[in-house]
Parts: structure tokens; C-alpha cells; sequence
């Protein structure tokens, strides 16, 4: 029971590596706020997990949701403990394939979104005595992919932005790091597959990205961000933890 009595808010929270986490931290203890802008998802999932976790709808590239998201559980619960920025897409595209309000659109969320939640989570969690931030990054944020322009730019973007950030409130007892996965099967991938003329060849591709041949599981990454967030962790700050079976050692 790691996170026993702790409040977590977790963004990006009913599918993928935000479910996995979500699920993981409630297994730990910890009282959960599963947020995503699909709020039915999101409360199927915080019912299931059960440990008086709620769900809100939010979309994070909103400042008045994220606010309204943070006032709620802190209302709720009376603290926030662990904030976990993971909700985030990604675009197929060159950069000079890349549509101008695609880009903005995916840098409101991946990047601004991070921003917003820590912004007015912060103070929260400073007035409490502390807390955890993790946000999810990428391997692509060290060693690129093509094809993928904005979504690696906003990834390296957050790998910076977790840096200054843990600079900035580690007075605070703030503790800010980052997450950077591997190709991770999840309901977006499931999607792209579903759409690929190839699925099998285009999945073949995917493990073969990894020496360990293989996609990452979503419980993979979530047991990264817990030992994060879990106080297991507490002389770690501005780190970024990669796990990706390997791939950017190629």
C-alpha cells in the first residue's frame, strides 16, 4: 500500500497508461481522480476501482476545466498528493505534412495541458507539504522517429518543462519527473491497426522497434510512474525514467 490515503489526480485516465495507472494507484491505496474528456470511460473506470475514486470530465488544453478539476477534488478530498500529466495523442505527419491547427491542436493537449494541471495543482499540493508530479513523456523526446514532427517536438517539450519545473518547486517538497515509454499497446494503436491495410506487417514493425521485440504493456509503464510517485522515490527530481524495451539504446 504505497500510496495508502494519498489523492492522486490522473489525466488521461480511462484508457491506456492512464487506466493502468489509475488502476495500479487504487491497488496502492490511493484514492484516484480519473480524468479524460470521456467522462462515460472515465467513470466506468473509477467505479471499478473502487477506493472512493471519482471521475471528471476534462479536456486539459481548457484552463477553466483543469481549473474546475483541480477545485473539485480538492473539495472532494482536501488534498492533492500526486498529480499524473498523461493525456496526450500524437499526429502522423512531417513537418511539412503537419496542418497548422493540427499542431497547435496537439501542443494545446500534450504540452499546455501539462502546464495548466501543474499550474493550478501546485499550490494544492504546496499547501498540503508537498506532493509528486510525473508526466509522460517519450523515448522520441531523445532519439526522434519519423514522421512524427509534432508529437516529438511535444515531447521533448515536456522532458525541458519537467527539468525547470522540479527546479522551480523543490523548495516546495515538490518532486517533478517524467515517464518516457517505448511503443506502447494501447486503444490507439488498436485503432491504427484496425485501419492499416497490413496489420500484421505494421505490428511486426513496431515490436521490431525494441530489442526486446516486442510492445510495452500499459501496466509496465504504470508500474514506473507509482515508483514515481511513491515516496520510494523520494530523492528523485527532474529525472526521466525510459522505459522502452530498449529502443532508444539502438
Amino acid at each position: 500500500m504505497r500510496l495508502n490515503n494519498k489523492v492522486a489526480v490522473v489525466t488521461g485516465g480511462a484508457s491506456g497508461i492512464g487506466r493502468a495507472t489509475a488502476e495500479r494507484f487504487a491497488r496502492e491505496g490511493a484514492r484516484v481522480v480519473v480524468a479524460d474528456k470521456n467522462h462515460l470511460a472515465a467513470i466506468e473506470v473509477a467505479q471499478r476501482i473502487g477506493q472512493d475514486s471519482m471521475a471528471i470530465a476534462v479536456d486539459v488544453s481548457d484552463s477553466k476545466q483543469v481549473q474546475s478539476m483541480i477545485r473539485e477534488a480538492h473539495e472532494r478530498y482536501g488534498r492533492i498528493d500526486i498529480l499524473i500529466n498523461n493525456a496526450g495523442f500524437g499526429i502522423a505527419a512531417t513537418v511539412v505534412q503537419t496542418d497548422e491547427e493540427d499542431w497547435d491542436r496537439l501542443m494545446s493537449v500534450n504540452l499546455r495541458g501539462i502546464f495548466l494541471c501543474s499550474k493550478y495543482a501546485i499550490p494544492v499540493m504546496a499547501a498540503g507539504g508537498g506532493g509528486a508530479i510525473v508526466n509522460t513523456g517519450s523515448y522520441t523526446a531523445v532519439v526522434g522517429i519519423a514522421g512524427r514532427a509534432a508529437y516529438v517536438a511535444s515531447k521533448g517539450g515536456i522532458v525541458s518543462l519537467t527539468r525547470a519545473m522540479a527546479i522551480d518547486h523543490v523548495g516546495q517538497n515538490i518532486r517533478v519527473n517524467a515517464v518516457a515509454p517505448g511503443t506502447i499497446a494501447s486503444p490507439y494503436f488498436d485503432a491504427i491497426f484496425a485501419n492499416s491495410d497490413d496489420p500484421v506487417k505494421l505490428r511486426a514493425t513496431l515490436e521490431a522497434r525494441a530489442p526486446m521485440n516486442r510492445m510495452g504493456r500499459a501496466e509496465e509503464i504504470a508500474n514506473a510512474i507509482l515508483w514515481l510517485a511513491s515516496d520510494e522515490a523520494s530523492f528523485a527530481t527532474g529525472s526521466v525514467l525510459t522505459v522502452d524495451g530498449g529502443t532508444s539504446i539502438w
